[in-house]
């Protein structure tokens, strides 16, 4: 599957710098290309600057909002980072079309986080004005959710988070959701956290993206998953989850008489894998509750067997009894076996009704500060009437 990525404000463009990382990566190991195009929106001009990998120029690195911020972003202001989007949305647009390979790709990725301002306004008026002009291809938004401590400590993050989770959620075709918290290292510096989770956001993707563009056949799958099995999976609000297993590097011959253990050996590591994925998805949410699904396992081929695929696939249908699965697998590493899950059309999260509910209230509470402000007000300035005035 090939995408066309597009991050929004700090964090988006961030993890879109790490998607072109992804996509030197497979050009030079795999002679695949996953990702047609990368770029960065910011209205921050020092945030694009910090980006590595995404090419320097203006047309993969655009400021926008420049009139409006002098280049110093949106201060976590939702609204005007909405604002800025739909006024620019055409230059973000026409950057995408100047790349003659754009129709190439299977489908876009918007990514943003949805507690400041840039990415969280912009994401929603982004994702409609691609569906707009591009409605052969469905537009996928990746959501990082804030840190607890963000939530915690400025009103504004939730109140931007629920904002941002319904409107894209009403234009985009699924909406990946990433949970910070989830992937914070309590031992680890601000920075190097940073890394190591945006790095934790995108590694899901390499073979789920390279396994359907693989030309060698030694690398196809008995089961391939191409870029129509995850568009059928992705759907609504979507989990996506990774697991390993370490292999030996070198084996020793095959003895055919001892061949059930090896292979009960692969099939147990499999499963770990399996299960690692889907405790560690990418936000808090039920399996059981997803109507969809998707796995795909990688492993060196010799290690790839039918009871494998069963076992992972007897496995799947008991975490997620009410989802239709497609599963498949992948050739490929060596001393490592993997599984990459997608848990996609959840009716509910309880994640995100936390938001909308914490966000009502902050509302209401908001209304009744602001109201109370009023009156104190006007009761200064009744105190005052009788005073003259210089001016």
């Amino acid at each position: 599957m090939k995408l066309a990525i597009v991050g929004l404000g700090q964090c988006g463009g961030r993890i879109a710098d790490e998607f072109a990382r992804m996509q030197m990566r497979s050009h030079t190991l795999r002679h695949i290309d996953i990702i047609v195009e990368a770029i960065a929106v910011n209205t921050d001009a020092t945030d694009l600057a910090g980006i590595i990998s995404i090419k320097p120029d203006t047309r993969h690195r655009l400021l926008i909002g420049a009139g409006a911020t002098h280049g110093h972003g949106t201060a976590k202001v939702g609204q005007l980072g909405a604002e800025i989007m739909r006024g620019e949305v055409e230059g973000v647009l026409d950057a995408l079309k100047r790349n003659p390979k754009l129709p190439e790709a299977d489908a876009f990725l918007v990514v943003a986080a949805t507690a400041g301002g840039t990415g969280s306004g912009g994401a929603p008026v982004l994702v409609r004005a691609l569906k707009e002009h591009h409605a052969d291809k469905p537009v996928y938004a990746l959501l990082v959710l804030p840190f607890e401590h963000e939530e915690n400590s400025e009103e504004s993050t939730v109140y931007n988070t629920a904002v941002c989770l319904k409107s894209t959620n009403m234009v985009a075709d699924a909406v990946i959701l990433v949970d910070n918290q989830r992937f914070v290292r309590k031992d680890s510096s601000i920075r190097a956290n940073m890394l190591k989770i945006n790095q934790a956001i995108v590694e899901p993707f390499f073979n789920l993206l390279c396994a359907g563009e693989e030309k060698k056949p030694k690398n196809i799958g008995a089961k391939v998953i191409d870029a129509g099995d995850i568009i059928q999976t992705l759907d609504g609000w979507t989990a996506v989850g990774y697991g390993k297993a370490l292999l030996p590097l070198i084996t020793l011959p095959r003895d055919d008489s001892h061949d059930f253990v090896r292979k009960d050996l692969r099939a147990e590591q499999g499963l770990y894998a399996m299960d690692e994925a889907l405790a560690e998805l990418s936000f808090a949410c039920k399996p059981s509750e997803a109507h969809k699904a998707l796995y795909l396992v990688s492993a060196p081929a010799k290690e790839i067997s039918v009871d494998l695929n069963q076992g992972l696939g007897d496995y799947m249908r008991k975490a997620a009894p009410n989802a239709v699965i497609r599963g498949g697998d992948y050739p490929r590493e060596k001393g490592l076996m993997d599984v990459t899950v997608i848990l996609s059309q959840f009716g509910e999260a309880d994640r995100i009704r936390y938001f909308y509910d914490k966000s009502t209230s902050l509302i209401k509470e908001r209304e009744a500060r602001e109201q109370a402000k009023i009156d104190r007000v006007m009761l200064t300035e009744e105190a005052g009437k009788d005073i003259p005035s210089l001016l």
